[in-house]
């Protein structure tokens, strides 16, 4: 038996701050969200079992995959993710609540994929909320590149993946993809609800957009992205930026060292779960 399977570098106790019963969150199945009314439930509004799109867990003790977020470039090559519109709709008993859906190549993109680990309670994962599209890095990154090219809140800017289809850090093979750590809809917001996330720029993300209408309209010039939540305790995975990861088969692979779960980023599947309730401030 491995006595060393939290190694001190590992960094195991890498938590969310402000996550509350993340083990609770976790446990919550598929299948219990049959008994949940797929719009409103009593302790607020939003929830209910919704289908997304992931990048695919593939071990350890994560029960779904990591959110995919759909991207686009403006018109001066800069990154941001897709939100889309906010509109009321009236259920059936008169009452109305407020969705932000879209249907993107094939797919119902709904602004609930992003509702658990707590994050159903932050002002930017409110379907209404006017937040900041656009990619930025993040303060917390182990990638040397980015810690001394880039600044902390700098827009995420194509110019700076030119290197992606050869960029190498001695974890895994060079060239299978460029990993930035960034956050969105996060400028103007208290810390406790930043929304970190995990950008790839990667040719096996173009040459997956090529056979999938999905991938076509939810990516963008080999760049992909999804919520660096994990979905077992809400800890945050990385991209090659963990020396131990390939213990764990994840040298190419999203690696959350908490409790090593592992997530393929280029292969995006669909997935179901209970996306939990927002605050009850719909009329």
């Amino acid at each position: 038996m491995d006595t060393d399977k939290y190694p001190t570098e590992s960094d195991r106790r890498r938590f969310v701050k402000g996550v509350a019963g993340g083990a609770a969150m976790a446990a919550i199945s598929t299948a219990g969200g049959a008994a949940i009314e797929a719009t409103t439930t009593g302790a607020g509004t939003g929830g209910g079992t919704v289908t997304y799109r992931a990048a695919k867990n593939t071990d350890g003790p994560a029960p779904r995959g990591l959110p995919q977020i759909p991207l686009e470039l403006d018109d001066d090559g800069y990154l941001k993710g897709i939100w889309p519109e906010a509109e009321e709709r009236e259920l059936e008993d008169g009452t109305t609540i407020t969705v932000a859906e879209t249907e993107l190549g094939g797919v119902t993109y709904s602004t609930q994929w992003f509702q658990y680990c707590g994050c159903q309670t932050f002002q930017n994962v409110q379907p209404d909320g006017d937040h900041d599209n656009y990619m930025r890095y993040s303060a917390n990154t182990r990638l040397d590149w980015q810690s001394s090219e880039t600044s902390i809140g700098e827009r995420v800017h194509v110019d700076q993946f030119d290197d992606y289809a050869e960029w190498g850090n001695g974890i895994g093979e060079d060239g299978y993809g460029k990993p930035a750590n960034c956050t969105w809809r996060s400028q103007d917001v208290d810390s406790e609800e930043t929304l970190p996330i995990q950008v790839i720029r990667s040719t096996r993300v173009e040459r997956a957009a090529e056979e999938s209408e999905w991938l076509a309209e939810s990516t963008v010039d080999g760049f992909i992205a999804f919520l660096n939540k994990c979905t077992h305790f809400c800890c945050i995975p990385g991209f090659k930026d963990s020396s131990d990861a390939p213990k764990f088969g994840a040298a190419n692979k999203s690696y959350c060292a908490c409790h090593q779960s592992v997530y393929d980023p280029f292969e995006v599947v669909e997935r179901s779960f209970t996306a939990l309730p927002r605050p009850n401030t719909d009329g």
